[in-house]
């Protein structure tokens, strides 16, 4: 599930109450707004919600008759806009030990440090697993939060038990916390799993509890927890008054002046490729520059007028550049018009970068021979870079970085990728992958 979509079921039996198990895999997009996780709710003084704050604290509360009978808000926060996130969440009211009665877990590991913490009543019972409807990625009581704006993956709700995080994931050779995709579980009668491997919201417990899109568009991305792409980040140092949307690859700025944004993922070697159309006339700049620029205290301006970045004018057709020694522009190709596909590649290892216009190389390149690319500095570590300004033309960009997707709309015609990673409008050049952790390892 991705961007603002949210779903919903109500179940018309109840479950129990006072002891079940949520577990879900999220990559949320945006640090600035409250984002719901799910929640179950009858009006504003009756609600149980699950939400990431504004700046990223995670926030529980049961919320009865206008009064909190339980709540947990961490210390931690979730504001990596690359990383998928574990997040386990066990209500058991029937525990005599008081900080056992709402637990949450990230990935794998018990929270115990929280800003706001309110154990509920022993034998509370919660309005979520009641016949009420059941959101994922909503608030439905029209309260703090509206739409999630992210990913999820693997839904799995757990009725009348309360397990830890070892039933749905495990650590792997390398230490990392990953995903169980079948987790051995008894899910009781108002139990379900959904998201499983794909966008189905059919309930894969075998309980029949399936959901429905109640909202936006169900999409099925390639990035998921075993295989995460690059996004734009919003952490970066670059990011001003930039508005991401659709998982942080739509990119949108009303401001007169520049302002840029780099990838979550960069590369010091390998060959890698990424997409974006611009969907109005606007200045925008797509290409690579070297990761020193992501430590830098600049604030909105130019990404490419850093050292070491090359960038793609789409209204002009030049390669702008600069290098320690200098930089400036030079005549690469074509204007890249509205709903044109400008490909971006580089070969770090031979130092070249190459741009295509709707699958066409420009400049009569060959990203595959190594024929009439533009050379890069060597020794650097590269990162996907956007720089856009608002001409008077509200300039958006969207960016397909192997998830197959143009905003919400799927390509049309996916082209052949011999890496098998990543799913890209046009043909991948041979040898060439997305940028993502798997891509990163081949």
């Amino acid at each position: 599930m991705a961007s603002t979509t949210y779903l919903k079921w109500q179940n018309i039996t109840a479950g129990n109450r006072n002891t079940w198990t949520m577990s879900m895999w999220i990559k949320t997009s945006v640090t600035n707004d409250e984002q719901p996780l799910f929640s179950s709710a009858s009006d504003s003084n009756n609600q149980d919600l699950v939400f990431i704050e504004a700046g990223g604290k995670l926030r529980w509360w049961v919320y009865q008759g206008g009064a909190y009978v339980g709540q947990l808000r961490t210390d931690r926060l979730l504001r990596d806009a690359n990383a998928w996130y574990h997040l386990v969440f066990v209500f058991d009211s029937t525990n005599s030990t008081a900080d056992d009665r709402m637990r949450i877990y990230i990935n794998g590991v018990q929270e115990t440090s929280f800003t706001t913490r309110l154990n509920p009543p022993q034998n509370t019972n919660s309005l979520w697993n009641g016949t009420l409807w059941r959101n994922i990625g909503y608030d439905s009581s029209g309260g703090y939060t509206d739409e999630f704006d992210g990913s999820m993956s693997h839904i799995n709700f757990v009725d009348g038990t309360a397990l830890t995080p070892s039933a749905f994931g495990q650590t792997d050779a390398n230490g990392v916390w990953t995903i169980k995709t079948s987790p051995s579980v008894t899910y009781g009668s108002q139990g379900f799993f959904i998201l499983k491997d794909g966008n189905s919201v059919t309930d894969q417990s075998g309980n029949g509890n399936n959901f429905t899109v109640a909202g936006g568009t169900l999409t099925q991305t390639e990035d998921n927890p075993s295989n995460v792409f690059t996004v734009w980040n919003r952490n970066a140092k670059l990011n001003s008054t930039i508005d991401l949307t659709i998982g942080n690859t739509q990119a949108y700025s009303s401001n007169t002046s520049w302002r840029s944004l780099t990838g979550t993922l960069g590369a010091s070697s390998g060959k890698f490729y990424y997409e974006a159309k611009p969907i109005t006339h606007s200045y925008s700049v797509h290409g690579w520059i070297s990761d020193n620029l992501i430590n830098s205290t600049t604030d909105g301006g130019f990404a490419y007028d850093q050292d070491y970045s090359y960038g793609y004018k789409t209204y002009t057709g030049d390669v702008v550049y600069r290098e320690s020694s200098g930089g400036g522009s030079t005549n690469y190709g074509a204007l890249i018009n509205p709903n044109d596909v400008l490909g971006c590649a580089i070969d770090i290892d031979n130092s070249k970068a190459y741009w295509s216009k709707n699958g066409v190389w420009l400049n009569s390149a060959d990203p595959v021979n190594g024929t009439n690319g533009f050379s890069i500095q060597s020794g650097q570590t590269y990162v996907p870079a956007i720089a856009i300004r608002n001409n008077g033309s509200s300039p958006t960009a969207q960016l397909n970085f192997g998830n197959g997707y143009f905003g919400t709309t799927a390509v049309s015609s996916a082209g052949t990728n011999a890496s098998g990673i990543g799913i890209f409008e046009y043909d991948v050049p041979t040898g060439y992958t997305a940028l993502s952790t798997k891509g990163l390892n081949l």
